[in-house]
């Protein structure tokens, strides 16, 4: 059959069109990543020439870590080496990525004879993960593998928080390998949060302040160190948190003082102050910023001269003493927080 230079054409378009949409295909194939892979999450993966061979060949020789793996053994992460615990199976590899070439030239007749000199086997663990090193972000990457989502921890949020934005990694606050427990005690975040946040440890030595250091309350009761507000709050904003302590001051009121409803934070220092009950200022400074003085009057409505003086420099609180809010009119009816 023949065809003319005009009909071959439209054929050879046909063709072109097949081998695209082939190469299209093709391409679907391949295994790509959901997201561009940073170069802090190819730190962690390992050494690549390297295999699995479980916690047990790891440490059987390398004595120089004996230390180190009692102290594991007896913490929350080491109740899961075993099976029968029924939960996650976590080992050494799992951090400090495949072991075997750390692990290659430790065979028993050089343990033996490091043994009868008084030495304790190493293990070659620069073929590991250098996990000190790593930068935060990486670190807490090594962690959050496991505690996100429904993990042992919920921690889905961490990578939004204020300190992950800041390269705080869970290293500065967890030691896998010192305590039975890796949870930081209540009583010993506030030791843990003033090596960064000093500020507030100032804050907490002025003369009216939170009993932190008597061990009252604790950071942990307002904050929420992997949470992901920029304040890291318990609750969604700072007036609920403070309501978990001071309910009484939650209303709904009928007369209800609209700026000390909306920011607690207008008024009080949330971690300490010179001035009584946390008051940013002293009265009757704080309320003058934002109300006139005015003058006490007697019951007949005179003016009492002697004492006009003092009502500008005096405590509001005095007559004003539900100065949250108040359900009960004052006895011009205008609701004054009197009573």
């Amino acid at each position: 059959m023949y065809f003319n230079s005009k009909d071959r054409r439209p054929v050879f378009f046909l063709v072109f069109l097949l081998l695209i949409s082939t190469g299209g295909c093709n391409s679907l194939k391949g295994s790509k990543p959901l997201l561009p892979i940073k170069e802090y999450e190819k730190m962690i993966v390992g050494n690549l020439y390297a295999d699995y061979v479980g916690t047990q060949n790891c440490l059987a020789a390398c004595h120089e870590h004996d230390v180190l793996r009692q102290h594991f053994d007896v913490s929350t992460m080491g109740t899961q080496l075993t099976k029968e615990s029924g939960m996650p199976l976590v080992d050494c590899e799992s951090c400090h990525g495949p072991g075997s070439l750390a692990i290659k030239d430790l065979s028993p007749e050089r343990v033996e004879q490091d043994g009868l000199k008084g030495i304790k086997t190493v293990c070659d663990y620069k073929t590991l993960i250098d996990l000190e090193n790593l930068p935060a972000p990486a670190q807490s990457l090594t962690c959050l593998k496991c505690h996100s989502a429904n993990a042992t921890f919920n921690l889905h949020n961490w990578n939004a928080s204020s300190h992950s934005q800041n390269d705080v990694s869970c290293f500065n606050c967890h030691n896998v390998h010192t305590s039975p427990d890796l949870k930081v005690t209540p009583i010993n975040t506030g030791k843990m949060c003033f090596q960064c946040h000093q500020s507030a440890q100032v804050e907490f030595t002025l003369p009216s302040h939170h009993p932190l250091n008597e061990g009252r309350i604790f950071c942990i009761d307002c904050h929420d160190p992997h949470g992901n507000t920029s304040e890291l709050l318990r609750k969604d904003d700072l007036r609920e948190t403070c309501l978990q302590c001071h309910p009484e001051i939650r209303g709904p009121f009928v007369f209800a003082h609209a700026d000390v409803m909306e920011d607690c934070m207008n008024c009080h220092s949330p971690h300490g102050s010179v001035n009584n009950n946390l008051l940013n200022a002293r009265e009757p400074f704080l309320c003058l910023q934002c109300h006139e003085g005015h003058n006490i009057t007697a019951p007949d409505g005179s003016l009492i001269s002697s004492a006009a003086a003092r009502a500008y420099f005096s405590r509001c609180t005095d007559c004003h003493s539900k100065i949250h809010g108040s359900d009960i009119p004052s006895t011009s009816g205008k609701g004054s927080f009197t009573q």
